[in-house]
């Protein structure tokens, strides 16, 4: 193993979460009525129990992807609030071709909705990608799972040579 590698898996895992754990600390419980609201305003079900269970899944697959313990479950909580999320809010084939965005410091600049949801929609593809591989790969180094598991093979190597010496 490269003696950067460690590290840059850290790091990668890191800055990979940064947009659950900020998204869960920073908006939706600071504002958890407001957000709630939106939910229901783009026709979530149950938009206050939801949102309960999207800021558990949001930091505690965060966490779980930091610390690269239980990361497979941790990748699964974040793939779960992905999909649904991408589903409900960045739904750009249901928005008419027409339907412009505008910027609120600037009139003059326009986007179509229909463009930005897409965007929106291609972005959480891209991060519904890392959680299905971090599930088929795991984490790496400098992961509690990756320690976890060597400490596991080290010991059955120890055994089967104890076994072998006998």
């Amino acid at each position: 193993m490269n003696s950067n590698q460690g590290m840059m898996t850290l790091l990668g895992r890191v800055m990979l979460v940064a947009i659950f754990l900020m998204s869960a600390v920073g908006n939706k419980i600071p504002n958890f009525n407001g957000v709630a609201g939106y939910m229901a305003s783009e026709g979530v079900p149950a938009p206050q129990v939801l949102l309960a269970g999207a800021i558990v899944f949001l930091i505690a697959g965060s966490l779980s992807l930091i610390l690269g313990f239980k990361a497979r479950v941790g990748a699964t909580l974040l793939l779960i609030f992905l999909v649904l999320a991408t589903y409900f809010f960045h739904d750009f084939w249901t928005q008419p071709a027409d339907a412009m965005w505008v910027l609120s410091t600037n009139s003059q600049v326009k986007m179509p909705v229909q463009q930005m949801e897409m965007i929106s929609f291609l972005k959480n593809l891209a991060l519904m990608g890392a959680m299905v591989f971090l599930m088929a790969n795991g984490t790496g180094p400098m992961s509690l799972d990756n320690k976890r598991t060597s400490k596991q093979e080290n010991e059955m190597i120890s055994r089967d040579e104890t076994a072998e010496a006998a």
